[in-house]
């Protein structure tokens, strides 16, 4: 499986990842993980690993970067994107003799890079 680390503790050498797949983040615990020799992780690094189902958590294991850096600040963008819009009251005047509404805008912000696709290796 592929995915992108959204944070990351390398104290206790731990990670959150998103899944190529777009299904329930994965967890990496590099303490619980029988590898020793394993890799620190960051925040926007492209990661290939394998995928654990256990009860209602996904946990990745044998993290190995394939590129380090690759989607730094997407943890920042999916926030942004995340954020409730706030809508706009319409007056009468504005709308009409009959109509009134609340408007919600749906302007995307423009990341400053273009977005990558995840492209497996």
């Amino acid at each position: 499986m592929l995915g992108v680390v959204l944070w990351s503790d390398n104290t206790d050498n731990k990670a959150v990842i998103w899944c190529e797949d777009h299904g329930d983040l994965a967890f990496f615990n590099g303490g619980d993980d029988a590898c020793f020799d394993t890799v620190d992780l960051d925040a926007g690094d492209l990661v290939q690993f394998d995928l654990q189902q256990e009860k209602h958590l996904r946990y990745a294991h044998n993290p190995k970067r394939i590129e380090q850096g690759a989607y730094v600040g997407l943890a920042e963008q999916l926030q942004d994107v995340a954020q409730p819009a706030q809508p706009i009251r319409v007056t009468q005047h504005q709308a009409g003799p009959m109509c009134s509404a609340d408007v919600i805008p749906f302007a995307r912000k423009r990341p400053e890079r273009a977005d990558r696709e995840l492209v497996a290796v």
